[in-house]
C-alpha cells in the first residue's frame, strides 16, 4: 500500500473538555495514522483517552488543538452538516452493546444508514439482505432484535457498518458482550471482512487476547500515547500501563469464561450512547453531531472494572485454598485419634467391672 493515502491521519491531537470551569485534558497530544486496510487494536486501561480518541477518528467530535485529516478533508475545515456526512461515506461503527432499533427487522436496520445517503427504498432493501447474507444471517432478514441471539445482533450491527462500503470501521469493544465462543466468531467475521474488502479496522478493547490478534497495537495512558507496535516487535509485549492480572508465568493474560449459549435479549438494544463507547445508532448512520457530556466519553468509566473475575481472585482462592483443607484435615485426624482413644479406654476400665457385676449376678 505504498504511496496510498492514509485513511486518517492525526497529528498531535489534542481534546480538552470544560467542566464547572475546570480544564480535562482527555488527549495530549497524539499523533498516528490509520492506512487502507490496517488492523489496529487499541487498548488502555479506563480513562486512558481510548473513547475519546475513538470520537475524534470517527468524525463524532473536534479535536481542541492538532490537525485531523478523515478521507484526505480536514476536520476543522469541515461544517456540521459535512462533518456528517463524511462520516456516513466513510466510517463504519460497531458497537459494544450493538445499538440495533427494537421494533424494526434486521434488513431495515442494516439499511438505515442508506436512507441518509438518499437511495432508494428497493435498492436499500437489496443492498441491506445482500450484507446480511455475507456476515451469515441471509436468513433472519424479517426478524427483529429480540428475535436475535447475542451474536446475530452483533452481526446485524456489523452488517450495517459495511452496508456503506466504508474505507474504515471502528470497533468498540465488539465482542463486549458475548461469550468467549461467540466473541470469536465475531472476531473472526471481522478479520475476514477486514482481509476481503480491504477495509481498515480500528478496534478498542481491554482484552489482551484480542489484542494479540491485530498486526498493529496502539497502546494509551493518560490521554497520550505510550506505544505503537506492529504483530511480533518487542514493543507488542505488555507496557507498564496495562494492568496486571497475575503474577504467575505460563498463565494467559485473562480468564477466559466457559462458553455458554447464547442468551436472547429480552428487548434488543435502543438507542443512545454506549456505556464508554462512541455513539448509538444514529452515530452509525454519521447523524450524531454531539459526542457525549462535557466531562469526556472516558469520565463515565473511571472506577469501573471492565474485567470481573480476574486471575487475582482465582490465585486468592489457590492461595487459601489448600491451608483450609490441610487444616481441616489435621483438625479431623486429631478428633478421631481423640475420641478413638477415649473409647479405647473407656471399654478397658468398664470390661472388668461390667463382667464381675455379671457374674456376681449369677452366683448364688
Amino acid at each position: 500500500m505504498t504511496g496510498s493515502p492514509a485513511a486518517i491521519e492525526a497529528v498531535d491531537v489534542s481534546r480538552t473538555y470544560e467542566l464547572d470551569g475546570v480544564s480535562v485534558p482527555a488527549l495530549r497530544g497524539v499523533s498516528l495514522t490509520v492506512a487502507p486496510g490496517d488492523y489496529v487494536a487499541l487498548v488502555g486501561p479506563s480513562g486512558s483517552g481510548k473513547s475519546t480518541l475513538m470520537h475524534l477518528l470517527g468524525g463524532l467530535d473536534r479535536p481542541t488543538g492538532g490537525r485531523l485529516v478523515i478521507g484526505g478533508r480536514e476536520v476543522a475545515r469541515l461544517s456540521a452538516p459535512e462533518l456528517a456526512a463524511l462520516r456516513n461515506e466513510t466510517i463504519g461503527f460497531v458497537f459494544q452493546a450493538f445499538h440495533l432499533l427494537p421494533r424494526t427487522s434486521a434488513v431495515d436496520n442494516v439499511a438505515l444508514p442508506l436512507v441518509y445517503r438518499g437511495v432508494g427504498a428497493r435498492q436499500r432493501r437489496e443492498r441491506a439482505a445482500a450484507m446480511l447474507g455475507r456476515v451469515g444471517l441471509g436468513h433472519r432478514l424479517d426478524h427483529r432484535p429480540n428475535q436475535l441471539s447475542g451474536g446475530e445482533q452483533q452481526r446485524v450491527a456489523i452488517a450495517r457498518a459495511l452496508v456503506t462500503d466504508p474505507t474504515v470501521l471502528l470497533a468498540d469493544e465488539p465482542t463486549g458482550n458475548l461469550d468467549s465462543v461467540t466473541g470469536a466468531a465475531v472476531l473472526e467475521l471481522l478479520e475476514r471482512l477486514n482481509t476481503e474488502s480491504g477495509v481498515a479496522l480500528v478496534m478498542v478493547t481491554h482484552d489482551h487476547e484480542v489484542a494479540a490478534r491485530a498486526r498493529r497495537r496502539i497502546a494509551m495512558r493518560d490521554g497520550v500515547v505510550v506505544s505503537d507496535s506492529a504483530a511480533g516487535d518487542a514493543g507488542a509485549a505488555r507496557q507498564p500501563h496495562d494492568r496486571p492480572l497475575s503474577g504467575d508465568a505460563g498463565r494467559p493474560d485473562t480468564l477466559v469464561p466457559a462458553p455458554s449459549a447464547e442468551p436472547r435479549s429480552a428487548s434488543g438494544s435502543g438507542p443512545g450512547h454506549p456505556p464508554g463507547g462512541s455513539g448509538g445508532a444514529a452515530g452509525a448512520t454519521g447523524r450524531l453531531p454531539h459526542p457525549g457530556s462535557p466531562s469526556g466519553p472516558d469520565a463515565g468509566q473511571a472506577g469501573r472494572d471492565p474485567r470481573p473475575g480476574t486471575f487475582a481472585d482465582a490465585e486468592a482462592n489457590r492461595a487459601t485454598t489448600p491451608g483450609d483443607v490441610d487444616a481441616d484435615a489435621d483438625a479431623k485426624r486429631a478428633a478421631t485419634t481423640a475420641d478413638a482413644d477415649a473409647d479405647v479406654h473407656t471399654v478397658r476400665a468398664a470390661g472388668p467391672a461390667d463382667g464381675d457385676a455379671d457374674r456376681g449376678g449369677v452366683r448364688p
